[in-house]
């Protein structure tokens, strides 16, 4: 694995990571009024796109990040639904 392997997995892991202490919150709160859901969903479908790419690329830190990414987003969004009926 070379430098640029590397600064792609920090940036990728810095994205990442960014979205948990929203996940934090709503699963503390439960509220998820002021979320949108446009937004993650559109976020979730997008990160599904750079797993294609980085599969066919064959690039490993797409891959690895935009995973991990999408199973967090994909959990905000199943939040964002269960929370928004009660």
């Amino acid at each position: 694995m070379n430098y640029v392997d590397i600064l792609g997995l920090f940036a990728g892991a810095c994205v990442t990571i960014s979205v948990i202490p929203q996940i934090v919150k709503v699963y503390k709160t439960k509220k998820v009024r002021a979320i949108s859901l446009k937004m993650f969903g559109t976020l979730t479908f997008g990160l599904a796109v750079w797993i294609v790419y980085g599969i066919l690329k064959s690039d490993l830190p797409i891959i690895i990040t935009n995973s991990v990414s999408f199973c967090f987003n994909l959990t905000m969004v199943y939040f964002i639904i269960y929370y928004e009926k009660e």
